[in-house]
């Protein structure tokens, strides 16, 4: 696999993109489209939230008949919890794109992110069409453009491109996404496009979206919110022009390990950039008797905010974390259980077997102190294991969400 400099969703063949201020927000770019020049086969995970705003129940209806060549995303206003007012917007939008690419509505996924519970404007979104739609293009600077304007409170625009061989041909996958708060396992406010110029079944994406999903955006936790707009969408064309894949392809498996890395790497990257982080925290979680046990413990510790102000002081509290197994809900022997805290200052053992381990302090903090910390549990009650990703809560994150509607 060959990672693509500046890669992103314009890098597969046939996609293009786009990225314009239309007006929601004050000043940043807030409208990005991405389009393929031929039908693509699509496939969705939305939001696990009750709550799902009017974009996500028009993806809901689109995914019906899995067939789609745009999705137009805006940032600013969430378009959620606002009634028959935000179907619409949400109607017009897509009625609009299709007049304007010349592609019917049903064939169009919609996104948006920012503040829930307001009307979203949607005289800003049609004239922002009629503005972008002459601008998209296969450029990764125009992938840049539609990546910059899906961000809210992210610091930064998040994209991949990698590079395959498929049966001797070249496949491409690319990708973007936003998120910095109200992340959370099984999704959050965070939204994730992927494009391929790879043929593949359909039903086959669907499936290896779902359990990829699992793995990836479901094992990542900033604040413990999960959002009403949440949507991970991939897109495959089929113009590299390999023989469609199914899961017995000779080259699946290659195709599959590309694609869950895009995934997995975009997944990171939000946590990364999460709101008022200093620390990037891994915990992996070795030696549960079931895959789920070891998803469970592993997530319970990113998400408590315990473990993760106790990260942000540099403080080798591990009590946190192995309250944090406790109350997981996965059954394990306390007496069996040793922790590590490991950084690139080194490593230090905290228990072992049960067993408090006598630490230097100031070796603990030296370990902390590092940008990117992992937490390594050994459970021995079986031979499964898994990776959740979280990071640190800081006096920033408060100050960002005490006035976020401003």
């Amino acid at each position: 696999m060959k990672i693509i400099e500046a890669g992103g969703v314009t890098t597969p063949k046939g996609f293009k993109a786009g990225g314009i201020h239309c007006g929601i927000k004050k000043q940043a770019l807030d409208l990005g489209i991405i389009y393929s020049e031929v039908m693509a086969t699509a496939a969705v995970m939305t939001t696990t939230n009750l709550v799902k705003a009017a974009p996500i129940l028009w993806c809901m209806e689109v995914m019906k008949n899995p067939n789609v060549q745009a999705v137009i995303v805006n940032s600013g206003n969430a378009n959620a919890c606002t009634g028959e007012q935000g179907r619409s917007v949400v109607l017009s939008t897509a009625k609009k794109l299709g007049t304007t690419l010349n592609i019917g509505p049903e064939t169009i996924l919609i996104a948006s992110t920012g503040v829930i519970g307001l009307p979203l404007p949607v005289e800003k979104i049609l004239s922002g069409i009629d503005e972008l739609v002459p601008l998209l293009g296969s450029s990764s600077e125009e992938g840049l453009l539609a990546a910059q304007a899906i961000l809210t409170t992210d610091t930064m625009a998040k994209t991949i491109g990698v590079e395959i061989t498929i049966n001797g041909v070249s496949v491409k996958i690319g990708g973007m996404a936003k998120g910095s708060g109200m992340i959370h396992p099984n999704m959050a406010t965070m939204l994730s496009f992927v494009t391929t110029d790879a043929a593949i079944d359909a039903d086959v994406l669907q499936k290896l979206l779902r359990e990829t999903t699992i793995d990836s955006y479901n094992m990542i936790s900033v604040d413990g919110d999960t959002s009403t707009n949440d949507m991970v969408t991939v897109l495959a064309n089929g113009m590299a022009g390999n023989e469609k894949l199914t899961e017995n392809s000779p080259d699946f498996e290659v195709f599959r390990e590309a694609f869950v890395y895009v995934h997995k790497w975009l997944a990171k990257k939000i946590i990364r950039d999460g709101e008022g982080a200093t620390k990037f925290l891994e915990v992996n979680v070795r030696g549960a008797k079931t895959k789920d046990d070891a998803r469970v413990l592993a997530k319970s510790v990113t998400t408590s905010s315990l473990v993760k102000t106790a990260i942000f002081g540099e403080d080798a509290n591990w009590g946190r974390v192995l309250c944090a197994l406790g109350y997981a809900g996965a059954p394990f022997d306390p007496n069996k259980v040793s922790l590590v805290f490991s950084s690139q200052a080194g490593m230090i053992t905290l228990l072992n077997d049960g067993v408090p381990i006598a630490f230097d302090e100031d070796e603990a903090k030296k370990v902390l102190s590092e940008t990117d910390i992992t937490i390594i549990v050994e459970l021995q009650e079986g031979d499964e294991k898994a990776v959740a990703w979280g990071c640190d809560l800081s006096y920033e994150y408060v100050k960002i969400n005490g006035d976020y509607r401003s």
